[in-house]
């Protein structure tokens, strides 16, 4: 069978080289005699694949010295409850709410402290990013909270917020590595594996060095500490070695494509396509405001439940695969990543034309 094109919002597609390169390697690593997936995490082998990956991060990066980069377990969620434990000193945290992730870090995070909804976009089904140039920020906050990207609603952040001095902290689990991005804008960065990066089971924080004492919350578990993965760079215990793997080889695909801004340039282009059809068409609507549309993850619908359904399960007999819309927004979602290719993109358009010829 031909591989589709997987428009899945995580996890998602991947780069097929990276994926050949992994098949090739998964009896015999580089002489090894045994697959990475058989090998332990104390190995010179293993040593040298984290490390190169961490040196490749940084360097796309443009990491600074002065921030650890974190390979960790338990998703992004898990960093809903990491976050408040190791950050939230003084018991304030201010949270801007676009949509059901950065909903459930801000409720997880009032667990551990006074976490308060300084903006939100749910009046309108969290549909826009709202204005966030001067937030009502809490004199005593130890951090802002955003996600950066919204997969479920379609919307991102295409400027940051005046945090007025706070440190920023960002879930960029489906826009890493999308784009340049400045890091010493943000206190930490982090991101599931799964939407952008490589397998799940890989969490990625990108954290301050400053930010990483033994001041935490009372009772916060030895594993949930960013001391006890930094003091050990990141093997204190048996790290999701595989998906560190892959992740890896990703990194270095992404620096033959031209490293970030030339992988920014595709993404746009292919977002742009795919757009410029919405807007015109006279079938489909894309549910993001304008000024808000993330170039990641694509919704859309029909207005009919019944031909919406209709559109995912003919999308999936033409090889288009993933493109069922989350259950909070319904209709359709495009999730179109790093790995999908502009093709991929066109196959789409072309589909969506043929459809909404047969449908209208």
């Amino acid at each position: 069978m031909s591989r589709v094109y997987n428009f899945s919002a995580g996890p998602a597609v991947l780069p097929e080289e990276v994926l050949r390169e992994a098949a090739d390697e998964m009896l015999d690593y580089r002489g090894t005699g045994m697959s990475v997936m058989e090998m332990s995490h104390r190995s010179a082998a293993f040593d040298r694949i984290i490390k190169e990956a961490e040196q490749d991060l940084r360097d796309l990066m443009g990491i600074p010295s002065n921030y650890k980069v974190l390979f960790l377990q338990g998703g992004a969620h898990l960093q809903f409850a990491m976050i408040p434990m190791n950050l939230m000193r003084h018991g304030t945290a201010d949270y801007i709410v676009t949509g059901h992730w950065a909903e459930r870090a801000w409720k997880e995070a009032a667990r551990y402290g006074k976490a308060n909804c300084i903006a939100s976009s749910k009046d309108e089904n969290y549909s826009y990013i709202p204005d966030c140039s001067d937030l009502p920020i809490s004199p005593d906050a130890d951090y802002v909270y955003i996600c950066q990207n919204n997969t479920i609603y379609g919307t991102q952040f295409h400027t940051l917020p005046d945090t007025k001095g706070k440190d920023l902290v960002a879930d960029v689990s489906s826009c890493f590595l999308s784009e340049p991005v400045d890091v010493e804008k943000y206190a930490l960065i982090y991101g599931g594996a799964q939407k952008n990066i490589g397998p799940a089971g890989v969490v990625i924080a990108v954290i301050r060095e400053d930010l990483i004492t033994d001041e935490v919350y009372p009772g916060t578990p030895t594993m949930l500490k960013y001391k006890t993965h930094a003091d050990k760079d990141s093997l204190y215990n048996t790290p999701p070695a595989y998906g560190i793997y892959v992740c890896g080889k990703v990194f270095k695909w992404l620096k033959r494509q031209g490293g970030l801004a030339e992988i920014e340039k595709r993404n746009h282009k292919k977002a742009a396509l795919l757009y410029g059809y919405l807007d015109q068409s006279h079938l489909f609507i894309p549910t993001a405001r304008k000024d808000s549309r993330s170039y990641m993850n694509v919704d859309f619908i029909t207005g009919n439940a019944d031909l919406d359904a209709k559109f995912v399960k003919e999308a999936e007999a033409a090889g288009l695969s993933g493109l069922k819309g989350h259950r909070s927004v319904g209709g359709m979602r495009a999730s179109i990543y790093n790995a999908m290719s502009l093709e991929g993109v066109e196959a789409l358009v072309a589909f969506m034309k043929d459809f909404e010829e047969k449908n209208s």
